[in-house]
Order: C-alpha cells, then structure tokens, then sequence
C-alpha cells in the first residue's frame, strides 16, 4: 500500500504560506440526478429490483348484453441490479500528523468522499452508455463517425423517443445530502462532455441559460435548450477515443491524430435508467484512524488512515426511454 510520508510533502521555506488553500479540480457529478432512485436499506440483500406494471392494451370488443367479459391479471416485470461495493483507504504516517504544516487528515477526508462520488458517478455512466437505442450523426457504425450533432439529429432521437411513449423528466435529485428532489419543466435531458459546447451552441434555436428568464436550469451545468432538450454537460464524460473515421479534412477532434474521437450524447427520458445514489447517511461510510493509535498490527500507532466505502448499483431500465446519439466534435 502507498503510503503518505512526511517526506513526500514539501514544506515551504523562506516564505509565507497562506492560511487559505487553493481551490482544486473537483469532480462534476451531474447523472445521478436524472435517475431513478431506490436507496437500499442495511440488512438486506445485495441485489436491488426495480419493478413495474405491464400495461394493458386497448380493449376495442364492444361489450355483448348481460355477458361478463373475460378478466385479465395484472402482471410485472423487474429489472434487477447487483450492488457492488467500493472503497479505498489513504494511509498517514504519525509524522505526517505531527510536523506537516498542511491540514493534511481534513484535506484527505474532503478528497475521499470526492473520489467516492466520482466513483459511483463513472458507474453509472458505465453503465447507461452501453444502452442499446443508438443513432450516430452520420453513417450507421461508429467506426465511420466524422460529423458534428445537427438539428435534424436531435430531432430524429426525441421522435425516437416519443413514439416509444418516453415521458418528460419533471422533477431530478437535489444537488445536496438529502434525498430528496427538485421539480423542473418538463423535458428530455441530453448529458455529454463539454467537448461538445460549441457544436450545441451552434445549432439552430439554442437558447442558453441566461435567456432562460422565469425558467430555472436543472443544474449549474445546463448550459441551455434546444426545443424539448436541455443539455447538461461534464468534463468526466470522456469520448470514445480513436473510434471514428480515420482523420481527413472534415476538422473534427481527433486526440491521437489518427481517427475521430466519437462522443457519445446520453438523451433521457423519465425513469430510464435507475440507481442507488451517493444520497443519506447509510450510502456512503467514511472511516478514519488517527495516526497515534496503537493497535496489534501498528503497535506505536505510527499509521492512520482515511477511507471510504459504499455500495452502488446502476441500471438501464427501459431500453427504449433513453438514447445515444455518437457524433465527432468540430475542432476548434
């Protein structure tokens, strides 16, 4: 295990060393708000089922005169998911504790409940990425991809969408460490990386967020709307590297010079996918040892530790309520 050692922190000399410490890259954790939620009680299983009623269809045989018509059962379905659990320690020497000028145990404990929200965060987007509803900006495959989003392709998801009677999100998890949610107007809700801000800003009827006047954005990270479609952008989305067209003069982004990266847009509709969400005080168990307390294996206490676990699932729920639209970026 690496260890935090004194000499691994540099301490500043012939200097002042401000009181404040500087602001660092936080994680952006946007998914887990448009989920659908099922927190998981201790004490009962590792396996979480998310269950629903089979509508019925029309019924369009009139009825006959004083004869009963056959009943019908109702009937569910669940999709299921296996919690899995997560964790990792950072461990501090005594010496750490006793002569570093940084506060280092208080600076370990923020840094693991943001690497323990980033972790279920890269979870779900493992998961709801390899959906099976998929449209590419051009072509049918994604080793062929070489073009940006356009409008027509946005339209061609949401119709998508529609028809599989996919209903509007209306209300998403609170940005806090409650459970509970926040109302919003109805809408589909587009997720990707913030590569794509210029194409999206580009299209034709965008309206960004400060035009937004009496209407409130879901998150910071809404940057606006295209008709029916709110746009909700983050920097931990990565692209499909390498995996388009090989590169030519279409000017699309491209990392390793060779082919297009391909970027994938997540459209949701309400309750298409499911978690159990970094949310309450049973989701996630942060732990600490103070360094300097003695114990079999450590007998002068000269270790401590800051750690954190939890138990996360995420699942796709309706296949055909959400949507991945992959297109390339236009390099700017």
């Amino acid at each position: 295990m690496t260890t935090t050692a004194y000499g691994d922190i540099s301490q500043r000399t012939a200097a002042y060393a401000a009181k404040t410490m500087l602001s660092h890259a936080e994680p952006v954790l946007i998914l887990q708000k448009f989920g659908m939620t099922k927190p998981i009680p201790k004490n009962t299983a590792n396996n979480v089922k998310f269950r629903r009623p089979v509508p019925f269809s029309a019924s369009t045989t009139p009825l006959v005169e004083g004869v009963t018509p056959t009943a019908q059962q109702m009937s569910y379905e669940d999709v299921s998911a296996t919690l899995y659990q997560y964790g990792k320690p950072i461990e501090i020497t005594d010496q750490v504790a006793d002569m570093s000028e940084d506060p280092v145990l208080k600076d370990a404990s923020m840094l693991a409940g943001e690497q323990a929200a980033l972790t279920t965060e890269m979870v779900t987007y493992g998961a709801v990425k390899a959906g099976t509803s998929v449209f590419y900006a051009n072509g049918t495959t994604r080793v062929g991809l070489n073009a940006a989003i356009t409008l027509n392709k946005q339209r061609a998801v949401t119709r998508s969408l529609k028809a599989q009677k996919a209903k509007k999100i209306t209300s998403i998890l609170s940005g806090n460490v409650n459970y509970n949610t926040t109302p919003i107007e109805a809408s589909f809700v587009a997720v990707a990386h913030t590569d794509l801000e210029a194409d999206l800003r580009g299209l034709t009827g965008f309206t960004p967020v400060a035009e937004y006047g009496s209407r409130k954005p879901v998150c910071a990270e809404e940057i606006g709307s295209v008709e029916d479609v709110r746009y909700v952008l983050s920097p931990e989305l990565a692209p499909f590297q390498a995996a388009g067209k090989a590169v030519g003069a279409d000017g699309m982004v491209a990392d390793d010079s060779t082919n297009n990266d391909v970027y994938p847009i997540l459209f949701f509709g309400r309750e298409a996918f499911g978690v159990v969400p970094l949310k309450g005080a049973n989701s996630m168990t942060p732990m600490v040892i103070n360094p300097g307390t003695p114990s079999k294996s450590d007998p002068l206490g000269q270790r401590g530790y800051v750690s954190w676990k939890c138990y996360h699932a995420a699942v796709i729920l309706n296949q055909t309520w959400m949507a991945r639209l992959e297109v390339a970026v236009t390099d700017l």
